[in-house]
């Protein structure tokens, strides 16, 4: 059974330009902020690398930092793609975890 993706993903073609609209499930914890029960400092996590390809062609490979909020959206266009196209979106965290998925572009 494969695990449920963290990305929502929509890609769009209209008058040559892809427009993509993804939301990702992640905490985004700044590694400032304390825990109100325990006064512990929660540890770092945040989206490090966010990058996308069309049929295998790297379109955008962006780099995030802490002052992303939890569960971001990102939105973003290009030109090139066609109707029908795979589109590929990944992101790593500073612990080294990641997600991709999967979509066609409509």
């Amino acid at each position: 059974m494969s695990k449920k993706s963290s990305i929502k993903i929509r890609a769009k073609l209209k008058n040559g330009v892809t427009t993509v609209k993804a939301l990702v499930r992640h905490p985004m914890e700044t590694g400032l902020r304390k825990d109100k029960k325990t006064g512990k400092v929660i540890p770092a996590k945040f989206i490090q690398n966010l990058s996308c390809e069309v049929n295998g062609k790297k379109v955008i490979n962006g780099q995030i930092g802490v002052a992303v909020s939890k569960n971001p959206y990102f939105s973003f266009k290009f030109e090139g793609a066609n109707s029908g196209d795979e589109l590929k979106l990944a992101w790593t965290d500073n612990t080294g975890k990641s997600d991709t998925t999967t979509s066609k572009i409509k």
